[in-house]
């Protein structure tokens, strides 16, 4: 029972970073214009980690909103 606790969760560890990635991977992929619009929808709250990876992508690019 306990090693096919493990496998799931190691599957769905893998899956869970695969998306991960997938969404990093398209942060990059925006336009400048698109990210400035994708980082001011996060401007305001608190920080989410969409926020910190568009900002982590605007700092690589030097933009600015």
């Amino acid at each position: 029972m306990l090693k096919i606790r493990n496998r799931r969760l190691v599957a769905e560890t893998a899956r869970a970073l695969e998306r991960l990635a997938a969404v990093e991977a398209a942060v990059s992929a925006l336009r400048d214009d698109d990210l400035l619009d994708f980082a001011d929808i996060f401007v305001e709250g608190d920080p989410t980690p969409l926020r910190e990876m568009a900002e982590a992508e605007m700092r690589r690019r030097n933009l600015s909103l």
